[in-house]
Order: C-alpha cells, then sequence, then structure tokens
C-alpha cells in the first residue's frame, strides 16, 4: 500500500529538525513506526527543503503609535498580532456602508466556489469548500479600485502583486476546511499556476458582515480563531510554501445566519 507524505508528517519532521535530532535519527524514528525507508526518505527531503531555502520577502503591516496602521485614506487599528504564524487582526479596515455595497455588487454573479486542482493548475468543485463566490477583476469598479489601494497601503504590497478580490458567502452548515493558501510546489499543476505572478505570500479576509453565529476564521496548528466581526479583517503570510509556515487556516463552520467575506490573495510577483 502507497504511504501518503501529509502535511500533517511534514510539520512533525521540522519539528524534530528544530528540536535538534539527526536526519539519521529521524530516519530510524520513522522506519521503527513502519514507513518505507525510501518514502521515509523523500518525505524527509522535501519537508526540510521548504525550511533552509531563503525565505521569500511578504506584505507586511507596519504599526504606527497607538496599535494603528496606515492604510492610505485612512487609519486602521491593531486588535491583535502574532510572530509565527504572522497573524494581524484589524479593526475598521471597511466601513459598514463599503462592506454592503461590495455585497450588493457581488450578489448577482454568486456561484459555487471552486479551489486550485492540484494536478493541472485549473479549478474545480471541492467538497472542502462548500461557499459560493465570485471574483472582481483589479479596478473594475471606483470601489474596488479604493479598496485595493488601501490594502496595498496597509500592506506595503503593491496592488499589481494582488488577485482579483474574491467575495465569498457562507450559509448556515458551509465552511472551508483546513488548508493552506500557497501552491504546493510539489504538485503537478503548480508550475502554470506560478507563472500568473509566482507563488502566494499573503491572505487578508475581510468580514463583511457578522453572522449570528460561527464562521471563525482558525488557524489550527496554534489554537487560534479570529470572529467574523464587520468591516474587520485578519491579514497573514508565509515566507514559504510550507507546513513550517503555520498558515494552516479553515473558515469554521455557520451555525446561524450568513457569513459574506472578501479574500485578497497577494502575489510575490505581477500577478497578469
Amino acid at each position: 500500500m502507497t504511504q501518503a507524505i501529509t502535511d500533517h508528517l511534514r510539520r512533525w519532521i521540522v519539528e524534530q529538525a528544530q528540536a535538534g535530532c539527526t536526519p539519521e535519527a529521524v530516519l530510524q524514528a520513522m522506519k521503527d513506526s513502519g514507513w518505507d525507508e525510501a518514502t521515509a526518505m523523500a518525505a524527509m527531503e522535501e519537508s526540510l527543503r521548504a525550511v533552509v531555502e531563503a525565505p521569500r520577502p511578504v506584505p507586511a503591516v507596519r504599526l504606527l503609535e497607538g496599535s494603528t496602521a496606515d492604510a492610505g485614506d485612512r487609519r486602521v487599528t491593531i486588535l491583535a498580532a502574532m510572530q509565527r504564524p504572522c497573524v494581524v487582526v484589524i479593526g475598521g479596515l471597511l466601513s459598514h456602508d463599503e462592506c454592503d455595497a461590495l455585497i450588493l455588487s457581488a450578489r448577482p454573479r454568486m456561484g459555487r466556489s471552486e479551489t486550485v486542482r492540484l494536478e493541472d493548475g485549473q479549478t474545480e468543485v471541492n467538497a472542502a469548500r462548500t461557499s459560493n463566490g465570485m471574483f472582481f477583476e483589479r479596478g473594475q469598479t471606483a470601489l474596488i479600485s479604493l479598496i485595493e489601494h488601501r490594502m496595498a497601503t496597509l500592506l506595503n504590497w503593491p496592488v499589481d502583486h494582488g488577485e482579483g478580490l474574491q467575495v465569498l458567502h457562507y450559509r448556515p452548515g458551509a465552511e472551508y476546511k483546513p488548508h493552506h493558501d500557497y501552491f504546493d510546489p510539489a504538485a503537478s499543476g503548480t508550475a502554470a499556476v506560478l507563472k500568473r505572478g509566482g507563488q502566494r505570500v499573503g491572505t487578508l479576509v475581510v468580514y463583511l458582515n457578522t453572522p449570528e453565529g460561527g464562521g471563525a476564521t482558525t488557524f489550527p496548528d496554534v489554537g487560534l480563531e479570529v470572529a467574523p466581526v464587520k468591516g474587520n479583517a485578519v491579514f497573514f503570510s508565509y515566507d514559504r510554501p510550507h507546513p513550517a509556515t503555520l498558515s494552516l487556516h479553515a473558515g469554521a463552520p455557520v451555525t446561524a445566519g450568513d457569513k459574506w467575506v472578501a479574500t485578497k490573495w497577494l502575489r510575490e510577483g505581477v500577478f497578469t
């Protein structure tokens, strides 16, 4: 039976290396647990390569006095921040009127959300993601352009290094199970995806309403939950495409009411 190299295994290998275990000791421990030697060695090589590679530059929020940050046409409040993983919770990124206008503009164009298929880089409906969604083109409307420039200023990252803004709608019971936003370097379809702007290096999720229940953005590796509050946002970055960034996250199930969010993915280069 083929043994799968999972994210859980990759994280475990990285943790052993960071704790000072020798590669020989890690390999022996895997063999003692029933892993085939060739598979174990492949898993170690794949897992540790990303740890030693140079980190990529990533978007970043720069704090001003009084726990605020510059977002161009406004200052926003930094409600919480972590260094590892790099997570920043932002208060008041969008006004309530802007949230309502974005939902109104997106609503007629909603369809079942898709994910990128690892085999060839195309998109497909995935059972792990049970929301509806749509994409705006960059600068498609005056409101979209305003929001994109605000995000670019906040994150110190060019507008043209971002994908089009995606609006998502989660009904009761809908969720997005734990996943990473970067593209898996080992997947056969990744090379095609990277031609459009390189790897994803950061994610900004803006809450367009406050659900009656559930819908938090969770980070399972560190036990963090960010409550969805209208106008607020959560930003997180990942300087390499590897579970060691602890950027595994999920959209918890909505238990009552609806949840609307807008997501901006940031690329390392110009997104075309």
